[in-house]
């Protein structure tokens, strides 16, 4: 690989590939929702869904890793449908469709876990797994994959598609930045042990698993689920990140029954007006989300670097 072209550079995850990528010699083309930086060169600004998406960007490009996509959480956004259709579907297929035309040989896809729906049992979801996707958000990922997956039939481009549990690691943001914020400021309470299992990948594993499938022609028309390996529960991770903090660890914790009165009220109330505890967010905090990356670790040799457990300051 010589050139690369990655939307959402940056994010926190395009940020950690783009300087992987810039350390290893690749000339590096970003697109960007705002320029940052003194020299903007090959650097080019486009709001997807709603700028027309520059061909010239691609020019001379080798490899396009989209990272770019609709992932805040929208539950109560009146727009929300069509703003993850638009952008995580629309805007998906039209990068790999130019990326197809411009000749670049390769294009990798962040997906997500969630594009494989939500399973009823307790085993740990894989690849084979393909169950109703639980809102819009993992629809709109899962359609997103399927057209790439024909634009891959019909070209012949080299397509991969890697859906990432939740990714952590200094610079994170969304829910786990706003969890650790909280724990630091003494607002969040310290969680139960339910023995729920909870998957996820350090960034820097994710960005080592990104250029392994970039490379490995083995991957070509695969979907890879990317985790570390290892299971959290909630209350593992609120004590790795007291420690990460500095902070001595709690040997007391608000019992399960307390969140589950409370996300029981938030749901009456919520017909009333906003409440910002309901039963989603108690599965959101306190339910199993646990993925299984044996396939990329057999087919191409994956072993995940790090572990939540050894959780550093983020700061």
């Amino acid at each position: 690989m010589k050139s690369a072209l990655i939307t959402g550079a940056n994010g926190f995850i395009g940020q950690k590939l783009c300087s992987r990528l810039d350390a290893s010699g690749v000339k590096v083309t970003k697109l960007v929702r705002e320029l940052v930086g003194i020299s903007i060169e090959r650097q080019y600004k486009c709001e997807l869904g709603f700028d027309l998406i520059p061909e010239v960007a691609f020019e001379g490009v080798d490899t396009v890793f989209h990272l770019a996509g609709v992932t805040h959480d929208l539950k109560n956004s009146p727009n929300k449908d069509k703003l993850y259709i638009d952008i995580n579907v629309v805007v998906t297929e039209k990068i790999a469709m130019l990326a197809a035309k411009k000749g670049v040989k390769s294009f990798i896809y962040v997906s997500s876990v969630k594009a494989g729906g939500v399973s009823s049992s307790k085993e740990c979801m894989n690849e084979n797994d393909e169950y109703k996707p639980d809102g819009i958000y993992g629809q709109s990922k899962r359609n997103a994959e399927l057209k790439l997956l024909k634009i891959w039939e019909k070209t012949g481009i080299h397509i991969c598609i890697v859906r990432p549990s939740l990714v952590y690691g200094p610079g994170v943001k969304g829910n786990l930045l706003n969890m650790l914020k909280a724990i630091e400021k003494g607002w969040f309470p310290p969680l139960p042990e339910v023995g729920n299992r909870r998957s996820m990948i350090h960034v820097d594993d994710l960005v080592d698993l990104l250029l392994l499938v970039e490379s490995d022609k083995r991957s070509n028309g695969e979907i890879f689920i990317a985790t570390d390996g290892n299971f959290y529960s909630s209350n593992t991770i609120y004590k790795s990140m007291r420690k990460s903090l500095g902070m001595k660890n709690i040997k007391w914790a608000v019992p399960n029954f307390i969140f589950l009165f409370i996300a029981k009220i938030g749901e009456l109330i919520n017909s009333m007006f906003p409440f910002p505890f309901d039963l989603y967010r108690y599965n959101k905090l306190l339910g199993d989300e646990c993925y299984s990356s044996d396939k990329i670790e057999k087919m191409l040799g994956f072993k995940a670097k790090r572990s939540f457990d050894e959780l550093e300051s983020y700061k």
